[in-house]
């Protein structure tokens, strides 16, 4: 009687390997594209937004270097007075190159916000 189901369960089992013809493909077809992708807007819009804030970090190093330059002409004036002038002018020199570069960050934001 154990021989009978044995031999029965073997005569019942499915096939382990399917036919061909039951196997649907992984990938689908694809078809030869000629005109460019449009990229979706709000990832460029998002994208412009992150570059122009990477810009303006530059602003606030212009910031520090403003409050340098004038600290060290009070320093200046309270080592030696009769020097006045010349540091001044050096003062004035500092300060005119460091808010330069501030805004020059700043015109880069203003570019890639505006004119890419």
């Amino acid at each position: 009687m154990f021989a009978a189901r044995l031999c029965s369960r073997v005569a019942v089992a499915r096939p382990l390997i399917q036919p061909l013809a039951a196997v649907q493909p992984v990938f689908g077809v694809r078809s030869f594209q000629t005109t460019a992708i449009k990229a979706d807007e709000s990832l460029e819009q998002a994208s412009k937004f992150i570059g122009a804030g990477c810009a303006t970090v530059g602003v606030a190093g212009s910031g520090a270097g403003i409050g340098t330059v004038f600290g060290s002409l009070v320093e200046g004036y309270a080592r030696n007075p009769s020097l006045k002038t010349q540091l001044f002018s050096y003062c004035v020199l500092g300060f005119a190159l460091s808010e330069a570069m501030g805004l020059f960050c700043l015109m880069i934001a203003f570019l890639i916000l505006f004119a890419l």
